[in-house]
């Protein structure tokens, strides 16, 4: 009988299993990891970095071929030659590199090709050929190319590069604001509720009176007092979201104290704290689990919010909610600029939603 129930598996086992059945719940647990490494490794990979501006292709509609185009690269040219006080007489592009003739009244100072470098277009350029006693040169510029695959913001910025660092900084806020309110939420939860009496008491009005604070407003009192810093985003959301935390914590602890383990444990004399700690906490984390994976997404939309509304992450760091803003006011003249990072956002949004959804049905003990 005794080797019977060793090998019966533990109810971690047996929620792992009914989770490994959900096929919803494993694939956004699939698209979270996707995500999770687009945000955390994409940006050591992407071939541009989120904060360079490309004059040249300010709003540049999303494409699978590099820039220039040609077009683009004979307007640079033209641009070039105007810098340099030049008429552009003659010039060839193909795929690698450009050749251009330059003519003007006098000798062309051969130091302004550097031009050609501050372009976005072409690389270190080169005099190929000089005639007319410096009055006529050939230029041989390499093509400088550029993928912009989901196109360029209002500033010429790579938007796939700044989705990935403002999907690692909203993962990163979500995270940090989801352990703030797991870490005093269920802290101040659980005390109130072993406790009871008065104490409980004073302990939940005081939840209740926080609710009662506006948050926006709280939100832009900190930015006024403390300006728009990135910390003041964990203060203001911690200062919310540990609230329904503690109340969860609070009404699983009522029940739990209640139960025979707890009632042996005070009967052989066990200090209080220490049920509290090793009897009543460990047996909080499976709803306290479940709850977790839904806040988080939660914090993440806080703070998307929050950035919509210009309080929270600063340029040139960024946001999916910095970044949602920015193309809302640029929707009718560059729709793929708000498409992407609102499509990207409600798709993390969705695997967590269903993520928490596995791991409540999963840590429900009514499932068998």
């Amino acid at each position: 009988m005794r080797e019977a129930a060793l090998a019966l598996p533990s109810p971690l086992a047996r929620s792992a299993a009914r989770y490994r059945r959900n096929i919803p719940a494993i694939g956004a647990l699939a698209a979270l990891v996707a995500f999770f490494l687009f945000a955390f490794i994409g940006p050591f990979l992407a071939p541009l970095p989120f904060d360079r501006a490309f004059t040249s292709y300010v709003k540049a509609a999303p494409s699978l071929i590099a820039h220039p185009t040609r077009v683009e690269a004979e307007r640079a040219l033209h641009s070039v030659a105007n810098r340099m006080r030049a008429t552009l007489a003659e010039f060839e592009i193909d795929a690698t590199r450009a050749r251009a003739t330059l003519t003007a009244e006098r000798p062309i100072d051969v130091r302004l090709i550097a031009y050609f470098e501050r372009s976005d277009a072409f690389g270190p350029a080169t005099i190929d050929e000089t005639s007319d006693d410096g009055r006529r040169i050939v230029v041989m510029a390499p093509l400088r190319r550029i993928p912009l695959y989901a196109g360029a913001d209002d500033n010429g910025r790579d938007l796939l590069s700044r989705m990935m660092v403002g999907t690692r900084v909203s993962f990163i806020v979500g995270a940090l604001g989801s352990a703030v309110a797991l870490i005093v939420g269920v802290a101040y939860g659980a005390f109130a509720g072993f406790v009871g009496g008065r104490v409980d008491l004073v302990m939940m009005r005081l939840v209740d009176a926080l609710y009662a604070l506006p948050f926006i407003f709280f939100v832009i009192l900190l930015v006024a007092f403390f300006g728009r810093r990135f910390e003041l985003i964990f203060l203001a959301i911690g200062a919310v979201e540990w609230l329904d935390m503690a109340r969860l914590a609070r009404g699983q602890t009522l029940s739990l104290k209640r139960q025979e383990f707890v009632a042996a444990a005070e009967a052989m004399g066990v200090r209080p704290m220490t049920i509290l700690t090793r009897h009543v906490a460990p047996n909080l984390m499976g709803p306290i689990a479940a709850f977790l994976a839904v806040l988080t997404p939660r914090v993440i939309l806080l703070e998307s919010f929050l950035s919509f509304l210009g309080l929270g992450v600063q340029e040139p760091m960024t946001s999916l909610g910095v970044l949602v803003a920015d193309g809302a006011r640029n929707i009718e003249d560059a729709p793929w600029l708000v498409l992407f990072p609102s499509a990207l956002l409600s798709a993390i949004l969705l695997a967590f939603n269903f993520v928490a959804e596995g791991l409540r049905e999963a840590l429900d003990p009514r499932q068998r």
